[in-house]
């Protein structure tokens, strides 16, 4: 890579060199820049052809420069034979103005270096075309080493040279003298341009009619530059030293072949034994068959044999050359209409424009874009001629690719998309509008295009306005939404609005619709839709069009009318226009049918919106009731574990916002009066509670097996047991202000059970927690009781105040023997069997409130007493041993109405064995 790069380097620096050194100090550098070395020409190739631009007007032109390093190796007057030659033929060339030859755009000029000049802008000479890159830089451009010449172009190119002849001949009465492919340039659009007249030779009596051309002996002696190519000098030229227009017309044969032959010259010349070369080149042309022309086409064969016979006056001149049938080629017709264009009038013109576009496709791309092209442009200067150049542009623009365009035909159709007359212009550029919106850089169509469409739109002529709003939606796609939606969307409705034209108006409608698909929904809806209310017109035309941008928009996947449009705006819009007396019978169907449509729509999208809400509103009637449930099962069946603790909080919490069985009954009745449900509701909830119960089943606590232990009986004081637990109460509420819910404490060894007392305290609120743990092989419920400071530990159903208490047997309930005991509180006793049915006589009506202290300055059987109903009161029992104690009419400690009560938490194991010490303790007690 880096040697590419440096060999790329050494190539440009040298050719820079060479300019500086050739062009350095010359005048012609004064006015022109030159550029960048792209051939070779003149006799031998000697002149190097530059690109430049002429300083002042930025026009191109070809700088041709002859460098006089290349005769350092002569003597000094050859030097000057030479230059003096070189002059000579640029001197006559510049005197001289035709089509045919090359245009001087500035003379000669001479420095100490070079000689230079400048010419119309060159693409090369037909000798390098044909393969000979003398003198041209080491690394040869694509543009000439890649040149091929179509058949179009060698038969027109032969036939300017014919052409130029033909003016030197007759009109100049002039030979060339040096007629080669090195002479002939091939301008920068491919025409064939004749240069080189170092060699010419004018008349003696041009005012004559039969003009006579001396000639110069041939010298060898001279430098190669001071005499011509003998390769394509006519014989008698050399061999009788007499020279006449038929000598030009033997070297035009001697170009003929040479073009046909890939620059390969008929006959090869001795030029250190030249006579000796013609001699036999003299016998060789005499005996010339076919068989040596047979590169050449056949329909011109034979007049290229005619042109290089050895007598001149049977060799055909230059104006016979020009009308063979081998030049009636379409295509060279046209090419030479071409150049004579500037010479017909505008009929003519237009005649041979519009029959321009049946020949373009039979000829080569590039004779189009170089040749034809730059002819039809320069006509947009003729108003009357742009819509017959026009349609010929663009159909040559369909061929090009985008740089193509942007760079050789965009530039030249901005002033025309500025015209406005003839009318014909915009509608041609209406017609292929698709074409200048692809090929057409953004920045151009914002610029130049798009407001061209614009003024169509505004035009007074109703013709352009329909035809404009027919094209519209065939390039929709390739405008951009922001032109489309703030520029184009406004002009039509301004269009459709203000028109006079029921035509338009209706194109108007049939171009909104056609292009809805290209906008945005919110757009078409708060845009489009409103604005076909505006419309004052009510012909059926009209009215099918409106009915047709609202179908379109409303069955449309993109777009789509809100269901608040429909019933808000569009359907109170088109049920007034559906009853028009103007409207048939067919197109009233259309409207009918359009609105059953969307009043469907409107129904099924609201009734699925009205159903999606009240299943919403019943799921969450169904879950406010089931929470309701859940909260209530969740209250008789805590959680074990870690659940204990919120169970307590939330005692405590309803302690805080007011306790007691009364506001607890009134929340009851409130809930179900809020709740007022139907049957089916009942019913669901039914099964959701079934449901519930059956899960809650299916794991049941399952009793341990523990051997029963045969009590041993005795005796006990439990008043004595009682007062010390009541006394022990008592202290810790006194001294202890606050106490952890989980601190537990147990007494009563002799009864074989533990009571745990949990009692969280505040300086207002208190929680009593009062369970009861049996020392057997199971696990009694536990019960909350919260309550006041100065509560009665135990209170009636009726009592006011009195707290909620919880008893239930969660499985993973955690032994709260477990818990450290507090302070001064003595440990559990072993476990020991005991029937718990004689718990019930603990349980019964309740005395009013006594304070703690009060409770500790009772005698034991006046404390007793407040527990014991009198005797033969309602509800009492005498049985023992599981049965329904005496004392016992209805649950103890406020449970009667408590929802946390549930008696089926108290149900005994199956397994359980009664204990005769147990009751017999109790009857001691009770009497």
């Amino acid at each position: 890579m880096e040697s590419m790069l440096n060999k790329l380097k050494s190539t440009v620096t040298k050719v820079t060199a060479d300019v500086t050194s050739a062009v350095m100090g010359n005048p012609v550098t004064r006015e022109f820049d030159v550029g960048r070395h792209v051939a070779s020409g003149g006799n031998g190739l000697a002149w190097k052809i530059f690109n430049g631009t002429k300083k002042s007007t930025k026009q191109e032109v070809a700088v041709f420069v002859f460098d006089k390093k290349l005769i350092d190796k002569y003597q000094k007057f050859e030097k000057d034979q030479i230059i003096d030659s070189l002059k000579r033929g640029v001197q006559q060339l510049t005197r001289l103005r035709h089509p045919r030859l090359l245009t001087v755009q500035h003379p000669l000029e001479e420095s100490r270096d070079c000689l230079a000049f400048c010419t119309e802008p060159v693409c090369a000479s037909l000798a390098n075309v044909l393969g000979n890159w003398e003198n041209l830089p080491s690394t040869v451009s694509p543009d000439i080493k890649d040149y091929k010449l179509y058949d179009v172009e060698t038969k027109y190119g032969l036939l300017q040279v014919s052409e130029g002849l033909s003016f030197l001949h007759s009109s100049v009465k002039m030979v060339h003298g040096n007629l080669t492919p090195e002479n002939i340039i091939l301008n920068k659009t491919g025409a064939w341009k004749i240069m080189g007249f170092d060699f010419c030779i004018p008349s003696t009596n041009p005012s004559e009619q039969e003009p006579k051309f001396p000639c110069k002996e041939w010298d060898p002696n001279l430098p190669s530059l001071c005499l011509p190519n003998p390769e394509y000098l006519a014989p008698e030229y050399i061999l009788s030293v007499s020279c006449e227009t038929a000598s030009d017309m033997y070297s035009l044969g001697a170009v003929f072949y040479a073009v046909f032959n890939k620059g390969k010259p008929i006959f090869e010349v001795n030029k250190q034994d030249i006579y000796k070369s013609f001699s036999r080149q003299l016998d060789q042309l005499s005996r010339l068959g076919s068989s040596s022309l047979q590169n050449i086409p056949e329909e011109v064969r034979e007049h290229v044999k005619l042109l290089l016979n050895v007598t001149p006056t049977v060799r055909p001149d230059a104006d016979q050359m020009t009308k063979i049938p081998f030049f009636d080629d379409v295509g060279a017709v046209t090419l030479q209409y071409f150049d004579s264009l500037f010479q017909r009038d505008n009929l003519q013109k237009s005649q041979f424009f519009k029959g321009l576009p049946k020949v373009l496709p039979k000829l080569p791309k590039r004779v189009i874009v170089q040749r034809i092209l730059p002819c039809l442009t320069s006509e947009f200067v003729n108003p009357d001629m742009v819509p017959f150049v026009l349609p010929n542009v663009l159909l040559i623009a369909e061929e090009c690719t985008k740089e193509e365009y942007v760079k050789l035909i965009l530039p030249e159709l901005g002033p025309v998309f500025k015209q406005q007359e003839p009318i014909q212009i915009l509608l041609i550029f209406l017609q292929k509008m698709d074409l200048l919106l692809t090929k057409t850089p953004a920045d151009e169509i914002k610029n130049s295009v798009l407001p061209m469409v614009y003024r169509a739109l505004e035009a007074p002529s109703i013709q352009i306005q329909e035809l404009c709003l027919n094209i519209i939606p065939t390039f929709a796609n390739l405008i951009d939404y922001p032109s489309m939606k703030n520029s184009l969307i406004p002009r039509i409705k301004n269009a459709c609005l203000q028109t006079s034209s029921l035509a338009v108006r209706v194109n108007s409608l049939v171009c909104l619709g056609k292009i809805l698909e290209y906008l945005d929904k919110w757009f078409v809806l708060d845009d489009i839709l409103p604005f076909l209310q505006q419309i004052p017109s009510k012909e059926p035309a009209v009215l099918m069009g409106i009915l047709g941008i609202y179908k379109c928009t409303f069955t449309h996947k993109k777009l789509g009318i809100t269901k608040e449009q429909l019933a808000g705006k569009v359907l109170p819009h088109l049920i007034p226009l559906s009853i028009e007396n103007n409207l048939n019978f067919n197109q009233f169907n259309s409207f009918i049918s359009v609105i059953k449509e969307m009043l469907h729509r409107l129904e099924v999208e609201h009734k699925t919106k009205l159903e999606q809400l009240h299943i919403m509103q019943e799921q969450q009637k169904s879950l406010d009731i089931t929470n309701q449930m859940n909260t209530s099962e969740e209250t008789k069946l805590p959680n074990a574990g870690s659940q204990i603790d919120k169970v307590f909080n939330n005692i405590g919490t309803d302690l805080l916002t007011g306790s007691g069985s009364d506001s607890k009954e009134n929340g009851v009745q409130n809930t179900q009066k809020r709740a007022s449900l139907t049957l089916e509701e009942k019913q669901k909830l039914a099964k959701e509670q079934e449901q519930a119960q059956k899960l809650k089943s299916q794991q049941p606590l399952k009793p341990q097996a523990h051997t029963p232990v045969v009590p041993v009986k005795q005796t006990k004081d439990l008043t004595e047991t009682l007062m010390d637990n009541m006394s022990s109460l008592t202290s810790l509420s006194i001294n202890t202000p606050q106490i952890s819910a989980s601190t537990s404490f147990s007494s009563v060894p002799s009864m074989g059970m533990g009571m745990v007392f949990s009692t969280p305290v505040d300086n207002t609120k208190r929680n009593l927690t009062n369970g009861l743990t049996a020392n057997m092989g199971f696990q009694t419920p536990p019960f909350s009781l919260p309550a006041s400071a100065n509560q009665h530990l135990f209170s009636g159903p009726g009592t006011p105040g009195a707290g909620q208490m919880t008893l239930g047997t969660p499985s993973s309930l955690p032994n709260l023997h477990t818990r450290r005991p507090s302070a001064g509180m003595s440990q559990q006793t072993p476990h020991r069997p005991t029937d718990m049915s004689a718990l019930d006589s603990l349980f019964g009506p309740q005395k009013p409130k006594v304070s703690m202290n009060q409770l500790s300055q009772q005698k034991p059987n006046q404390w007793l007493n407040q527990f014991v109903p009198p005797q033969g009161s309602p509800g009492t029992g005498s049985s023992v041993m599981g049965t329904q104690l005496n004392m016992v009419g209805q649950p103890a400690f406020g449970l009667q109405g408590n929802p946390f009560f549930n008696p089926q938490n108290f149900a005994q194991p199956s397994n359980m064995t009664s204990s005769s010490s147990a009751s017999n303790d109790l009857k001691d007690l009770f009497g």
